[in-house]
């Protein structure tokens, strides 16, 4: 194999590939990366067994082939080459290493043969979809926060994709819980995904779609099956298993006949949990809100540091009320909203809230309270 490419189109496909190798691996190849050369193409291939991301890029081929190298030295040699030098990549298959010439620079990395590499063979696909980047980014940005990390739960270490809504006004949503927190968002349903199986899509490929999503204006296929989903962004394929599990019920925790309602400036709102948290303690975080007719009272006392209040104006004419949350959800859930104003639909201080843009009713957040 011999094969010219530019170093920038080199280092940000691989940049794009290596995050998906683990540091640490107990099958040698799962380390490396699949190098491809033929005709004017170089493709890039690295898995984990549970996820894979192919990019393909422009390159000069003078003698096709294949073989792998280990993907975070690779990265890293690439990285620190001069910018704007052409790369030489050579293999000697007899030796099995690879020769890397950039300027005056030389290296030899040990390869691995390419038929050892795992394929993770995605099969039939059932629905296909396009969706704009920005409409993705958006659906995993205002979820992804509420992705449970508890292992034992595995069904709610993802996102909840599914077809929703009404025939008039069906639905794509996304939805994330860690049993504390909810998040949901919908789009539009875009052609092709109606009666597609609900699928749990894993943390680790969430946050590498976010990642790869780098032009909003861009558009991202999405196929899927019982099985797997594939993301198509530009040159780059991701494919990933999906989290074989059940999703709760979750339309059972949204609360639908909170009676009170709140309406705050997100920001000052923000700035004010954000201030009285500061006395908050670690184990604890709450913060209790006092509601009376047009008023807010925040307030957090930490029986080792002491106590913090700040009044708020806001828009309230239900029944006085106090309830108790942890700062930190209330602060996730706040970051979320796109909108100057906030409202929170409340019951009791031991009921569920809901949380929504006043201007924006596509995503709602559930926030379960705590006792104070």
């Amino acid at each position: 194999m011999k094969v010219t490419v530019e170093r920038a189109q080199l280092l940000k496909s691989l940049g794009h590939v290596h995050r998906v190798v683990e540091r640490r691996n107990t099958i040698p190849i799962l380390g490396n990366v699949l190098v491809r050369a033929e005709g004017a193409k170089l493709s890039l291939k690295a898995t984990d067994l549970d996820l894979e991301v192919t990019e393909t890029l422009a390159a000069e081929t003078a003698t096709a082939g294949s073989t792998t190298v280990p993907a975070h030295m690779f990265y890293d040699i690439v990285r620190k080459l001069p910018d704007g030098s052409q790369i030489v990549l050579e293999g000697d298959g007899d030796r099995s290493v690879l020769a890397i010439r950039a300027g005056r620079s030389r290296f030899t990395l040990q390869t691995l043969p390419e038929n050892d590499f795992p394929d993770l063979a995605a099969g039939d696909m059932s629905h296909s979809f396009s969706l704009a980047a920005k409409d993705v980014k958006r659906l995993i940005d205002r979820t992804q926060f509420a992705i449970s990390t508890e292992e034992t739960r595995y069904y709610l270490n993802g996102i909840y994709l599914h077809a929703a809504g009404t025939p008039k006004a069906a639905t794509l949503r996304g939805v994330a819980t860690d049993g504390h927190r909810l998040a949901q968002l919908d789009l539009v349903q875009p052609k092709g995904a109606a009666g597609m199986p609900g699928v749990i899509v894993p943390r680790k490929t969430v946050g590498e779609v976010q990642r790869l999503i780098e032009d909003s204006e861009a558009e991202v296929t999405i196929e899927l099956s019982q099985a797997k989903i594939r993301f198509t962004i530009g040159n780059v394929v991701l494919t990933s298993k999906l989290i074989d599990g059940t999703f709760p019920d979750y339309g059972r925790v949204i609360p639908q006949n909170n009676d009170k309602e709140l309406v705050v400036d997100k920001k000052d709102f923000e700035a004010a949990v954000d201030r009285v948290s500061t006395i908050s303690s670690e184990r604890g975080r709450a913060v209790k809100l006092s509601l009376s007719s047009g008023k807010l009272v925040l307030s957090v006392t930490n029986p080792d540091s002491g106590s913090a209040t700040e009044e708020l104006e806001v828009e309230y004419a239900s029944d006085a009320l106090d309830i108790g949350f942890n700062s930190r959800y209330l602060l996730d859930i706040a970051a979320q909203i796109e909108g100057e104003v906030a409202t929170l639909r409340l019951a009791d201080p031991g009921s569920p809230t809901l949380v929504q843009d006043r201007d924006d009713k596509s995503a709602l957040y559930v926030l379960m309270p705590m006792r104070v």
